[in-house]
């Protein structure tokens, strides 16, 4: 095994900088769906009240300007265009970007979204069947600009990466009581995959065949969550993070099934799970100094429109913190687990 994952390792230095200096990406088109760790602006065109449209978010960003992203910097979604060769990364849909640009892939995600429609309702956000809705409009924008022929080669070439999940869960379930009364953690997983193997099947049927979808991260230990749940303990949730891993495991059949299904489907379960909660549990490993809160504000509760230019604590240089706010990784740990990303993801390049 430690051999294995030194050629993965070897594979990943090899492979970053061929991306650097080559002409091409290393697969046609990048898109994104899914919540707020992959939004990279839709929701500065929606009503929502889950906005990052607005500093300190992207202070640190290659513009320093704020974009929409809910970090103060790139998102594991740049780091991942980077790292395959993109040299823009895919915009927001919503934006409107020139025609050249979206034939290489789009951004669907949007904060406060998830498995359970609900959830996106509650935050006015874009639902994942609404995402999806926006992709075959996208599907049609690439065949009228390359034909058929060609746009079918973009869409089953590219890369399809979905995250969602934890805002069902810490923005919804935990603090719905109908919706945990109604339902145990295990039965509420379980709602939430037949969304998932609903959403990849219907991927399948408009050709795609490489999708890449991340496991929940470890929810008991995000600071919103020790603040929110935590009583004043400063430790992670246990049961939060037992909840998490039964969701991945339930992931992991789901997708199993459905590649045992679609035998020609690529599908990829990124673990991101592992990753973090070493990030967090072992931060100076990483090279951090801070895992506990957040760079934003007092960088516990934090996250849209509580963290702001009037933040009371806001650190100065957030490269030591494994959060930006109490919800998103920073730009730092994003590159991180980007990294791991690209490990695991190797079966969907080849």
């Amino acid at each position: 095994m430690k051999c294995f994952s030194w050629i993965l390792t070897l594979l990943v230095c090899l492979i970053v900088p061929i991306v650097v200096v080559t002409a091409d990406p290393l697969v046609p088109a990048l898109c994104f769906f899914g919540d707020s760790v992959m939004d990279a602006g839709n929701n500065n065109y929606l009503t929502s009240m889950l906005r990052a449209d607005f500093l300190p978010y992207g202070r640190d960003f290659v513009t320093h300007k704020p974009t929409g992203r809910f970090c103060n910097g790139k998102l594991a979604a740049d780091y991942t265009a980077e790292y395959l060769g993109f040299p823009t990364y895919p915009p927001p849909y919503l934006s409107r970007a020139d025609e050249k640009t979206l034939l290489t892939g789009a951004n669907f995600a949007s904060a406060g979204s998830g498995y359970f429609d609900m959830t996106a309702q509650l935050y006015q956000a874009i639902s994942l069947p609404r995402q999806l809705s926006y992709y075959r409009k996208w599907q049609k924008r690439v065949v009228a600009l390359v034909g058929n022929d060609e746009a079918n080669t973009i869409f089953s070439g590219g890369i399809h990466i979905l995250s969602a999940g934890s805002s069902d869960f810490l923005q919804n379930y935990y603090v719905n009581p109908f919706l945990n009364r109604l339902y145990t953690p295990a039965q509420f997983s379980d709602v939430l995959m037949k969304s998932y193997y609903s959403f990849v099947k219907n991927l399948y049927s408009l050709g795609v065949r490489r999708i890449g979808v991340t496991s929940l991260p470890p929810a008991g230990c995000l600071p919103a969550a020790i603040t929110l749940f935590g009583f004043g303990t400063n430790k992670c949730m246990a049961k939060f993070n037992d909840h998490a891993m039964l969701f991945n495991n339930k992931l992991n059949a789901t997708s199993q099934y459905l590649m045992d299904r679609y035998l020609d489907l690529k599908l990829v379960v990124f673990d991101i799970y592992q990753p973090l909660l070493d990030m967090i549990t072992k931060p100076t490993d990483k090279g951090f100094c801070e895992s506990r809160r957040g760079c934003c504000g007092t960088g516990t509760l934090e996250t849209s429109l509580l963290c702001n230019m009037r933040s009371i604590g806001t650190c100065s240089n957030a490269t030591g913190y494994v959060f930006w706010d109490g919800y998103h990784p920073s730009e730092a740990a994003n590159e991180i687990l980007a990294q791991n990303l690209l490990m695991q993801g190797l079966p969907l390049i080849s």
